[in-house]
């Protein structure tokens, strides 16, 4: 019976609100405007027209005044007791029954009602997140506040108390007392306990107690478990938050409607509300008073009003503003009466001789620094102009103005610190003993790889801008595309496409992926990179050297397919003695014993490298380990004892051992034993080269061959080329980034 007749007066107590306010109506002069000792502000008010109407029979912010039984007059809103009203806040403070659920030692038993609701959702308040918090008193005593339909929300807290000298007074952490906070938006709820969990013995304290109570006014104490205090001490009710709003609508909705807007004030504001929808009013800044009536915010006297610290450092210095105020020093004085002090003016003659030699003096420095300014940008002018002829940028343009179809960009030193930020370290891609490679991305929106390099040799200073030029034209769907260079540097710049997945050797050797590459993947990007080398070898015009093939100048694209990078570098096959080179260029480990010799470098040089490349991808193993056995450190020296001494396959990778038949795995091998012979004569071409792969492919087609581009993207590396462009040494293994990498440095 009791639950019914509860939710019965709830209802009734909050009638239907209008949606929105008709007109921002003004209250009469009239009005009362206290009741006891509680001021009641419009909106709110007490009678017809005194208070902010919002539709037939709504009563949110209708009060009464009403004699209580001491009495005392207090202020109603319907059958609950309002404490207090704050404008600014948006909030109204009534009083709440508390609920309790208590042993009955007649019946052996606890009360029979576990459940009260609590109902303003016809109303424009909602229950405050913040000030509020369900607290839950006795002992073995959980109980929950929960939506009116249980599946909006549930939120609850459980009560335990072992022995009464655990229970300490304003401890409120589960012993005896615990609090949960409530959720945002909600103007009604369930308060409920479950009844698995109960004060059954009475042992302890009959009764536990559950209530939705301002959080700021409430301390525990330990006599409400122990004893009825919690009820006797507050009457069975205390205070409860509650959020108010003067319209549903937010700021934006408000401000069209201006007969209902109802921050009419002049200098108010509208503020949304933060718990539920709707807006309410403030004085704005300086200002206090009623924003809902005209004329209601009032300027605040901050050099007079008691309330606020004198605001100005010097006594009688402080002159009000609207909003606000200023500290201005008296006549015939200067200072700072804000934070330090006013003294009386001395003579302004010092001042203003003072003030004409720091002007005179200024504007002598900014003559001297534009004039030196302007020096220095025609000597950079100047030096810039000497890189271009001295790298063949006059040649370079004459052989681009006649060949219009070429796609070849020559590039400022502007555009690409733009395009790399001034070259910062975090757009390092990697770094090497040739140089540095920066992630750029150009005025049209292209991500590229700029490479920056060390050293330039005087011919290649000559040659530099035709070679560039003949690079460009260089179109193989496994070669990176040179996109353009920079010749206003000392050494010219290299612009690349970006190429985003990784490198070979990072397939191989950055991680566990390495040894999970079917053969017939090696054997497709083996027959790949041997193809763009050829390609350079054979068919580019005039041919072109690499100078230094190796898996990390082997990148992997977009698309998985395996483009060779670093050839921007190379150079054009040798045709005279003049053109050996002085420096041998390359990377341990992959270096052509006999260029190591003869400082010639020919086609058979990136043969030899090759080999090793191969052998990488036979064997899983790093061209050079400086922690491995004396014997084992080269891995081509390596390779060619265990070949001499029929041990292949004690250094084979055992994973294509089980998988592919050993005769076709040591053709590969053969042929790699072929590329790294010690004489270039009886090495085998790049063509040649290509051609065997391309046979021994056909060879080691079998049925599920063609998921072998799914199987390669699956294994590849997905992060930035950055990720392993820099390998540390500590491992024992080569640095990208340390000279004895390359053990001797490039001249390119």
């Amino acid at each position: 019976m009791l639950l019914p007749l509860m939710t019965v007066l709830i209802a009734s107590a909050w009638p239907a609100a209008a949606s929105t306010t008709t007109a921002a109506a003004q209250p009469a002069a009239a009005c009362q405007r206290r009741c006891g000792d509680v001021d009641i502000p419009y909106p709110f008010g007490i009678g017809r027209g005194c208070y902010l109407y919002t539709g037939e029979g709504d009563v949110t912010f209708g009060l009464t005044c009403n004699r209580t039984a001491d009495g005392s007059y207090r202020p109603f809103c319907w059958e609950y007791e309002v404490l207090d009203v704050s404008l600014r806040r948006g909030q109204a403070r009534v009083r709440n029954d508390i609920n309790r659920w208590c042993y009955n030692a007649t019946t052996r038993s606890m009360d029979a009602e576990s459940t009260w609701w609590w109902d303003v959702s016809d109303s424009w308040f909602h229950v405050s997140d913040e000030g509020n918090r369900l607290v839950v008193v006795g002992c073995n005593s959980l109980a929950y506040v929960t939506s009116v339909n249980e599946t909006e929300y549930m939120t609850g807290c459980m009560a335990t108390c072992p022995s009464v000298g655990r229970l300490e007074n304003g401890s409120c952490s589960g012993m005896g007392c615990c609090e949960a906070a409530i959720p945002r938006g909600i103007n009604s709820y369930v308060v409920g306990f479950e009844e698995k969990f109960n004060t059954t013995s009475g042992a302890v304290g009959r009764c536990s107690y559950a209530v939705v109570v301002e959080a700021a006014s409430f301390e525990f104490r330990t006599t409400y478990v122990t004893t009825g205090d919690f009820v006797e001490s507050t009457g069975g009710k205390v205070p409860l938050v509650l959020d108010w709003v003067v319209g549903k609508e937010t700021c934006r909705e408000a401000r069209r409607n201006a007969t209902g807007y109802m921050c009419v004030s002049r200098d108010s504001e509208c503020v949304d509300s933060r718990n539920g929808p709707g807006y309410l009013c403030n004085c704005s800044a300086g200002f206090e008073g009623n924003p809902y009536l005209l004329d209601g915010c009032q300027d605040i006297n901050e050099c007079e009003d008691s309330r606020f610290k004198y605001p100005c450092s010097v006594p009688g210095t402080c002159i009000n503003t609207p909003g606000g105020f200023r500290c201005s020093c008296p006549d015939k004085t200067t200072g700072n009466a804000y934070f330090g002090t006013c003294e009386a003016k001395k003579s302004q003659l010092g001042v203003h001789i003072a003030i004409g030699v720091s002007i005179g003096i200024a504007l002598l420095v900014i003559i001297i620094s534009s004039a030196y300014m302007i020096q220095q940008k025609r000597r950079l002018a100047t030096v810039k102009r000497r890189y271009f002829n001295q790298h063949g940028g006059l040649l370079l343009f004459e052989e681009m103005k006649s060949n219009q179809g070429l796609s070849f960009t020559v590039f400022t030193k502007d555009e690409l610190e733009e395009a790399t930020n001034k070259f910062d370290e975090q757009n390092v891609l990697g770094k090497g003993g040739n140089g540095t490679v920066y992630r750029g991305t150009l005025k049209d929106g292209r991500v590229v790889a700029i490479k920056r390099c060390k050293l330039i040799n005087e011919r290649q200073k000559k040659e530099f801008g035709k070679e560039m030029l003949i690079l460009s034209q260089i179109n193989h769907r496994n070669i990176v595309k040179l996109h353009g260079c920079c010749l206003e540097v000392e050494v010219p710049m290299l612009v690349y496409e970006f190429i985003p997945n990784g490198t070979l050797y990072q397939l191989i050797h950055g991680g566990r992926h390495g040894s999970r590459i079917s053969f017939a993947a090696r054997l497709r990007i083996a027959h790949e990179a041997a193809e763009a080398l050829a390609y350079l070898h054979s068919w580019a015009s005039p041919p072109i050297i690499h100078g230094d093939v190796k898996s990390p100048n082997m990148l992997i694209d977009e698309n998985y397919t395996v483009k060779v990078s670093d050839f921007g570098a190379s150079t054009l096959a040798p045709t005279d003695e003049a053109q050996f080179v002085t420096l041998v260029q390359g990377t341990c480990g992959y270096l052509d014993p006999e260029y190591m010799q003869t400082c010639k470098l020919t086609d058979k040089s990136d043969v030899y490298s090759f080999g090793v490349v191969l052998l990488e991808l036979l064997t899983c193993r790093k061209a050079l380990n400086l922690q491995a056995l004396e014997e084992e450190k080269n891995l081509s020296s390596h390779f060619l004892l265990a070949m001499s001494e029929n041990r292949l396959e004690g250094i084979l990778d055992s994973q294509i051992q089980s998988e592919q038949s050993i005769e076709l795995i040591e053709q590969m091998a053969d042929l790699a034993k072929q590329c790294l012979d010690m004489s270039s004569e009886k090495r085998p071409s790049m063509r040649q080269v290509a051609e065997e792969l391309d046979r021994l492919r056909k060879l080691a087609e079998h049925p599920w061959g063609r998921h072998e581009s799914e199987e390669l993207k699956k294994l590849l590396v997905r992060g930035s080329p950055s990720t392993f462009s820099e390998i540390e040494l500590s491992n024992g293994y080569v640095s990208l980034t340390d000279s004895a990498y390359l053990g001797i440095q490039s001249p390119r």
